[in-house]
């Protein structure tokens, strides 16, 4: 018997198409981060893209997001920081210092939200 190549044979009948949810947060250290410290960013310590203050930061949706967290214009290592979402006093963003780090006063701190939203359409 000779040998062949197997193949599903499948019509598919949906589709599913993703519309990306971006908000970014704005902050400026109020004073110089000394190393090994942890330095905790509040919602209410966040401006939005219009300038405003935020009131609270978005829930990250469950395998569909992700975020990022830009120090002084510069993307950093996921585990220097840990996400809550929630209202003012409740949502926060931590940045963990390593060893021989510092973040000067002045120094913008930006993060980026990004939500995936997916949608099934039946053909």
């Amino acid at each position: 018997m000779s040998l062949k190549i197997i193949k599903l044979a499948l019509i598919p009948n949906q589709t599913v198409s993703t519309s990306p949810t971006v908000t970014r947060f704005f902050h400026e250290v109020k004073e110089t981060i000394e190393a090994v410290s942890t330095y905790r960013i509040d919602a209410a310590d966040f401006l939005d893209d219009r300038g405003e203050v935020v009131q609270n930061l978005p829930t990250l949706n469950m395998n569909n997001s992700y975020f990022n967290v830009y120090i002084n214009g510069v993307l950093q290592m996921d585990d220097n920081f840990a996400y809550t979402a929630g209202e003012v006093e409740v949502g926060s963003l931590l940045v963990s210092l390593p060893e021989d780090s510092e973040i000067p006063i002045g120094t913008p701190i930006i993060m980026e939200i990004v939500n995936f939203n997916p949608e099934i359409q039946n053909l």
